[in-house]
């Protein structure tokens, strides 16, 4: 049976465009919730016209890797098309369901963290928390909120566990943008800083059982605080 051809394509420039920022993005070089420089510095970077490159942004807009927010520029939003989708599904579900994910993933790395962890992963872990104590005490809550999100992921990785990294590099966005965090100035935000410094406590004794706890109470407070809020808006 004769084959059928198959027909010869090149792609256009915005195409190319496309899976180029789409491995800048996969690979860090626009980690995720930074805004990515202005569309004038990425025309003269990238030798592209005008149109192509917002061509290229939006189908990166469609596939749910970059948000572009009216009046504040272009975001990450995901890595990945499938972190995407995962960010997504999280916003749409239940919040104690988001909770109770967030509970089981970080819960059991934490313990794993506590027996697993080096040196230079538990110093990074005490650099993250003071970068967090400093952002909060500056009001900045955009920049505690990422801090927080690169602390729990730093906790995972020092589970040493592969698998649970890579799923948790895929969730963690999904989770942190469907719970958001805690502004500096609540009144839970103490409590909060302390409940981090008592987890790093715990990995850096190699106590499996108080870092398990530390995790899962922060969690706790995360709902409790949520319950909270609502209630004392309609107080002021």
């Amino acid at each position: 049976m004769k084959r059928i051809s198959t027909p010869r394509r090149t792609a256009s420039l915005s195409a190319q465009l496309v899976d180029s920022l789409r491995t800048h993005i996969e690979t860090g070089g626009w980690p995720v919730g930074t805004r990515i420089p202005p569309e004038q510095v990425l025309i003269e970077e990238l030798g592209v016209g005008r149109s192509t490159l917002r061509e290229a942004l939006g189908a990166l807009v469609h596939l749910g890797l970059l948000e572009a927010r009216v009046g504040d520029g272009t975001y990450v939003r995901a890595s990945s098309e499938l972190q995407s989708v995962m960010v997504r599904r999280a916003s749409s579900a239940q919040r104690d369901n988001v909770l109770e994910l967030r509970t089981v993933l970080e819960e059991y790395a934490s313990g794993a963290a506590a027996l697993r962890r080096s040196e230079d992963q538990l110093h990074q872990l005490r650099e993250l928390l003071a970068d967090a104590d400093a952002a909060c005490a500056g009001g900045d809550l955009s920049a505690a909120r990422g801090i927080d999100a690169l602390f729990h992921r730093a906790v995972v990785r020092a589970s040493g566990n592969d698998l649970l990294i890579e799923v948790y590099d895929y969730l963690g966005t999904a989770l942190t943008s469907a719970l958001g965090g805690l502004p500096p100035d609540s009144d839970g935000a103490e409590e909060h800083a302390d409940l981090h410094r008592r987890l790093v406590d715990a990995i850096e004794a190699r106590d499996e059982s108080g870092a398990r706890d530390a995790a899962a109470a922060i969690v706790r407070l995360t709902r409790d605080l949520e319950a909270l809020a609502p209630r004392a808006a309609e107080e002021q």
